[in-house]
């Protein structure tokens, strides 16, 4: 028996809804009748529907700790745990190719919308890019751990795009290949640091 409540099945639901049809063209009726509650018991718990993007938002950020979390602790190194993140790719490659990253597309609309929870919903990449960042320290490359990590999550974003653009499961799994190729090069450290730029000029 679950023991999810009527709340849960809510923001379950707009969770989905909104990956898949995006925040402005999902309905309260849209949610409440993937729920199956009437609009009574609906507002009990959610008043405006901005209150279920608040409450989507920190689901998803409770995911993705959860996540991060267990690819921590199941993860036999640095290198390990950050090819977990890349192959969540495949994992979830049938919705990315149908809606494209749930991350991604639900901060680039926010952002279009110019809406207030556009900061809140950025927090998931910000919890990714510092996860990633302690794996690439941990790596062995402190000193562009953080560069590193806004690369991997750059190419990871720009696959989902491309990956929705043209539904070519080939091309996502080529990449994620790609992906691995590089991360071994960032272990043996065939990457190399970004060099400082000396600012000083020479005198005359």
């Amino acid at each position: 028996m679950s023991d999810k409540t009527t709340r849960d099945l809510i923001v379950e639901a707009a969770d989905r809804l909104f990956y898949r049809q995006g925040y402005e063209h999902t309905s309260f009726a849209d949610i409440a009748d993937a729920v199956r509650i009437s609009r009574g018991n609906f507002y009990h718990h959610f008043k405006t529907k901005d209150e279920i993007l608040d409450a989507v938002i920190g689901a998803r950020l409770d995911g993705t700790r959860s996540m991060l979390e267990r690819w921590t602790i199941e993860g036999k190194g640095p290198a390990d745990r950050i090819r977990s993140f890349i192959h969540i790719l495949v994992a979830n490659q049938t919705e990315i190719m149908r809606h494209g990253c749930p991350v991604g597309t639900l901060c680039s609309e926010l952002a279009k919308l110019g809406h207030a929870s556009q900061a809140e919903a950025t927090k998931l990449f910000t919890l990714l890019r510092t996860w990633l960042r302690r794996q690439f320290a941990l790596l062995g490359r402190e000193a562009d751990a953080d560069t590193l990590a806004m690369h991997l999550l750059a190419r990871s974003q720009g696959i989902a795009t491309l990956a929705n653009a043209f539904h070519d499961e080939k091309f996502i799994k080529q990449e994620v290949k790609l992906m691995g190729d590089w991360l071994r090069s960032c272990a043996d450290g065939s990457v190399s640091q970004p060099k400082r730029t000396n600012r000083r000029r020479a005198s005359g």
